[in-house]
């Protein structure tokens, strides 16, 4: 049975929480928590969505291109695609925001995956999915609402997917994408 991205999903090192809200083709929109001092991500950026960060509670420092944004509750940043950005909680205090993609693409069958991988604890020390099971899902869903890492060339990445393909087709973790995703 396919992952409910519905449901809450809890980051067990972490405590990052995600829980979708709405989806439509013209945007999927989901709930994300952080703890105080939680959540840096890499750098990364989005090919194909904007994507905007509506601050319910706590306040979010995001660096988009270099450029450093605050947003405090009932405040937003959008970030356009193809912009490089990092968001982070420095606070004391839980981050609380609604995260929307525009457009919603194949975002729900993504957090399907990601869901599925960080339940499943194919993560790493810090709490990151494993790099090679989510590449291996991107490549095999011909993710549209894929995320590259900005310090990674785009060729570069584009073979690494290729790569976590093919060791992911021998070490069958198509099974484990079809009970995500079916």
């Amino acid at each position: 049975m396919a992952i409910d991205v519905y449901q809450q999903c809890i980051n067990p090192i972490t405590g990052e929480t995600f829980k979708a809200l709405n989806e439509t083709p013209y945007a999927y929109s989901m709930l994300w928590t952080v703890q105080p001092k939680g959540y840096v991500p890499i750098e990364h950026l989005h090919y194909h969505q904007d994507e905007t960060f509506h601050v319910q509670k706590g306040q979010l420092k995001m660096v988009i291109e270099g450029k450093e944004h605050i947003a405090g509750p009932g405040e937003k940043i959008v970030v356009m695609k193809g912009k490089q950005h990092i968001a982070f909680n420095n606070k004391e205090e839980i981050l609380e925001a609604t995260i929307e993609y525009r457009p919603a693409l194949d975002q729900e069958k993504f957090m399907q995956c990601f869901y599925g991988l960080i339940t499943d604890g194919y993560i790493d020390e810090k709490g990151a999915p494993s790099v090679p099971m989510i590449g291996y899902m991107l490549k095999k869903m011909k993710c549209k609402a894929m995320a590259r890492p900005a310090s990674i060339p785009a060729p570069m990445f584009k073979m690494a997917l290729s790569f976590f393909y093919l060791l992911g087709t021998l070490k069958g973790w198509g099974k484990l994408y079809d009970r995500y995703t079916k």
